[in-house]
């Protein structure tokens, strides 16, 4: 906690919180607090819980699926023999 400065406004509690491990867009760290049992404050998504485990919303396609990326393999795997053979 090596970023933080003194001031006498600032509750003690808060001041020793884990500050926001983001970057401004200055390129230095946020000196803001973070948010309890999080990495971020609340201004760079500390508050935002995220999508829900196993969230189905969020699936767009079955494109990179472990199905498709098998059928995938196995089909280049059919060309390269093919490429190969001597007819």
């Amino acid at each position: 906690m090596e970023n933080q400065s003194f001031n006498p406004m600032q509750p003690d509690r808060l001041a020793k919180a884990p500050r926001c491990l983001a970057r401004t867009r200055s390129g230095k760290e946020c000196q803001s607090p973070a948010v309890k049992g999080k990495r971020r404050c609340r201004m760079h998504g500390g508050t935002n819980p995220g999508a829900p485990k196993g969230n189905r919303n969020a699936r767009k396609h079955g494109g990179f699926s472990a199905g498709s990326k098998a059928a995938l393999a196995y089909l280049k795997a059919i060309a390269k023999i093919v490429r190969n053979c001597d007819l």
